[in-house]
């Protein structure tokens, strides 16, 4: 087993510059380079290996903001329909609540076991057997149903008072009896595992080592470049479980220039050699992979992200649901959008100098068709001569 010491004690292969490095990111991460169009949204979760789910919709849900800034203008309709039809995706718990490629369903046997071991998540149930098999009973006998088909997911109260349906089948897609392939109306839609996992999959052979190990090395292939705290913060693992596999994993050791600790890189990233190719301009999610990891976001691009939806709105400093501008490898300002009517709206704007402006009006200017906007009205911008810049470029 690979200590910690040991971990950080291997010798780099390579060194990368620091430009090296954000290159080898945005390429990983499907925003640098020309894409497999063909292999649509689900492509793109496949190259992820997850893509965060929000309650929050702005200009759309963050699932279908992650497609839509790498492939463009891809139909929302067609986003859902990659994700929520077939057996190509679940639900699951990853670096949050996050769809999944299918064929990681195996990976995620050491977290199915970890709930199974602790008994419980948030909430108790009062009679754990019933409940349960209760749950089994109806879809086994009814196929996949949501919460409230099952008998109501709530007890009346706050969002979190659940029913001990809820709590039940809840349970059971954490330990891994149930799963959630789709969603009707942004209701999970709960099935019995052993019948919609294809059957090749459908097993917790791998042991936790190997869970990890897998998760690790597929981190590092989606990230280009990364750092142990990076590579634990992709599925959420803890750092000792990196240590513990990060040399079976097949990632190089690297150095950053500029990057106070050591780093892995995906031999393969390494081995098709530089970055080359076009640079995607478009808004981000605030739950994009490419900026869900504060620390690294700053460490690669400069740039301080912050979401601040769950900040009281006098505390907040560029808005309610603000999306990072990235255009030339580089995030060049941040819009907080919204919509009225056929308007997109940008509540607020910031722009990282004149260079920022023309690609903005870009990214605002294609978001709004995408959505069905026909004008932009920019409301706010922390800059005035940048704001009539803006302004006369949408013009």
């Amino acid at each position: 087993m690979t200590t910690a010491a040991s971990a950080k004690a291997r010798k780099p292969e390579h060194h990368l510059s620091a430009d090296d490095a954000r290159r080898l990111a945005l390429r990983a991460q499907g925003l640098l380079g020309a894409q497999d169009r063909r292999a649509g949204a689900r492509g793109v979760l496949r190259r992820l290996g997850a893509v965060q789910l929000d309650t929050i919709s702005v200009l759309a849900r963050s699932h279908e903001l992650v497609p839509y800034a790498r492939l463009g203008a891809v139909g929302r309709g067609t986003v859902e329909a990659a994700y929520w039809s077939g057996d190509h995706a679940f639900e699951y718990w990853s670096h949050a609540a996050c769809i999944l490629p299918v064929e990681e369903w195996p990976l995620f046997a050491f977290r199915r076991r970890a709930f199974q071991a602790r008994g419980h998540r948030w909430h108790v149930m009062e009679d754990a057997e019933r409940s349960c098999a209760a749950v089994r009973d109806r879809l086994k006998a009814d196929g996949p149903l949501t919460a409230t088909e099952l008998g109501g997911a709530k007890n009346g109260g706050e969002w979190y008072d659940w029913s001990e349906t809820k709590i039940a089948v809840e349970w059971l897609l954490d330990t891994g009896e149930v799963v959630c392939t789709r969603r009707r109306g942004w209701k999970r839609v709960y099935d019995l595992a052993e019948r919609a996992v294809p059957g090749a999959l459908f097993h917790d052979d791998l042991d936790d080592t190997a869970c990890v190990r897998r998760l690790v090395a597929q981190a590092g292939a989606a990230m280009g470049v990364a750092t142990r705290a990076d590579l634990a913060d992709y599925h959420r693992l803890k750092g000792e479980q990196v240590d513990a596999v990060i040399d079976e994993t097949g990632l190089v050791p690297v150095e950053v220039a500029g990057w106070s600790k050591p780093a892995w890189a995906d031999p393969a990233a390494l081995a098709a050699g530089q970055p080359r190719g076009r640079h995607r301009t478009t808004l981000l999610s605030p739950f994009d992979s490419l900026v869900w990891d504060r620390p690294r976001t700053e460490r690669i691009f400069g740039f301080t992200h912050r979401l601040e939806a769950y900040v009281p709105k006098e505390k907040r400093i560029h808005g309610y649901f603000v999306m990072p501008l990235l255009s030339g490898g580089r995030l060049l300002g941040r819009v907080d959008p919204a919509r009225d009517g056929t308007t997109l709206v940008a509540r607020q704007v910031s722009l990282d100098g004149p260079k920022a402006v023309a690609p903005m009006a870009q990214a605002l200017r294609e978001a709004a068709e995408w959505v069905g906007c026909d004008t932009v009205r920019i409301e706010r911008c922390d800059d005035a001569k940048l704001a009539a810049a803006l302004i006369s470029a949408l013009d």
